[in-house]
């Protein structure tokens, strides 16, 4: 691994917690009853932490110099990212029938992202530069639902301010790691990419919103 990148996988632990507070006040404080919440929100909170897990891991076992493990939890990952998109889909059903369907713009922009990202990185999977920075885009996905949430239910921000403000937090992280290449040499040029689709994701929502 990257010299530069040795503790991604430490920085990735962080999804934890952000989860975890992200998703309180509409998840985990029904616990242990879950009276408000269906079987498919089961199924896809529960797939969707397999993958964090799984997006810490892979950082931390190259780390280690768990190669093999490494790979293998890679092959697991073609089977878990496919139900991991699946089960967005009854969400964003039932988002479609309700009175606000312009929140389907949401999940479907995530799936979006997800898809092409986790795509990219498989494609480059020999290319481990391109693989690593394409994951770490698919691994930033994952903060719209839960810096979102933090915003709104914790931070009392409006829906508007709330999306620009944490567009504006994933642009200086891009750069960031944009200009931490650039000082290293490194190809940064899938950040390009990545922070051209959350520009289109920001303009997209304020059209629509």
């Amino acid at each position: 691994m990257e010299k530069a990148y040795k503790n991604l996988g430490y920085v990735l632990l962080l999804l934890i917690p952000f989860t975890f507070f992200g998703f309180y006040k509409t998840y985990f404080n029904q616990f242990p009853t879950f009276e408000e919440t269906n079987t498919y929100i089961h199924i896809h909170a529960a797939i969707a932490s397999i993958w964090i897990l799984m997006l810490i891991a892979q950082p931390l076992l190259i780390r280690k110099k768990k190669y093999k493990l490494h790979r293998l939890v890679g092959k697991i990952s073609y089977w878990v990212f496919p139900l991991l998109i699946l089960s967005f889909i009854p969400g964003m059903v039932r988002i479609a029938n309700s009175d606000a369907p312009a929140i389907l713009f949401f999940p479907l922009s995530d799936v979006i992202m997800l898809v092409l990202f986790y795509s990219l990185a498989i494609y480059y999977k020999l290319n481990t530069p391109k693989h690593m920075r394409y994951m770490i885009g698919a691994a930033l996905v994952f903060l719209d639902p839960t810096l979102g949430r933090i915003g709104i239910f914790w931070l009392g921000l409006s829906d508007k301010v709330n999306q620009n403000v944490f567009c504006m937090v994933i642009y200086l992280i891009l750069i960031g790691l944009i200009f931490l290449d650039r000082k290293n040499g490194r190809n940064y040029k899938p950040y390009l990419l990545i922070i051209s689709l959350w520009i289109i994701h920001q303009i997209t929502f304020n059209l629509i919103f």
